[in-house]
């Protein structure tokens, strides 16, 4: 698993040994990148289930601005940050071990992100109740992209999520499904 370009080009990440994490592939990402890359340059980003921060590092390497990475699990946040060092992004990530609810429930409000990255475990099916989540705690900046990856792929039917988002993109790799989602402006909610 290596970023692919920016700054920190080709830099080989750790990852979590087992099944307790599993990194996006390399395919995936590349696709995602390429269909965001004019959207990430000084901007805000959350990496939500961070596991390896793969997806918060490239971005940091692509020139966003800070990274916040989130994971419920201490090996996967002690991960994150040999990847930030490694990658001589450190000084702009910010890594917390905590899970998904707590840390919306103490940064809603006061912390907003122009991109967000969202890959829990597909099993949980969390996306419906993550996506309002972040909506609901006021923690989206206008116009931001919220990228989420599952294998149902079943977001743009979803009342919880149509309630608050506008689809931007959807794509099927494999069994992977990227949603690109946007939050819809006051007067539309």
């Amino acid at each position: 698993m290596r970023i692919i370009t920016g700054t920190a080009r080709g830099a080989v990440l750790a990852t979590l040994e087992g099944e307790a994490t599993r990194p996006t592939p390399a395919k995936v990402k590349e696709a995602l990148f390429s269909s965001i890359q004019f959207d990430i340059e000084g901007r805000r980003v959350l990496d939500l289930f961070a596991g390896s921060g793969q997806l918060g590092l490239e971005a940091l390497s692509r020139g966003a601005e800070k990274a916040t990475f989130v994971d419920g699990a201490k090996d996967a946040t002690a991960i994150i940050t040999a990847n930030a060092q490694k990658t001589h992004l450190y000084q702009k990530s910010n890594v917390l071990c905590m899970d998904w609810k707590q840390y919306i429930k103490s940064a809603g409000g006061r912390s907003q992100f122009d991109l967000v990255f969202l890959d829990p475990p597909y099993a949980l099916r969390l996306l419906p109740q993550v996506t309002a989540a972040l909506y609901d705690a006021d923690m989206l900046a206008e116009g931001a992209l919220v990228i989420c990856e599952d294998e149902e792929g079943g977001l743009e039917n979803d009342v919880m999520v149509e309630a608050r988002y506008d689809l931007v993109k959807t794509s099927r790799y494999g069994r992977v499904h990227l949603t690109i989602l946007t939050p819809k402006a006051d007067d539309e909610a």
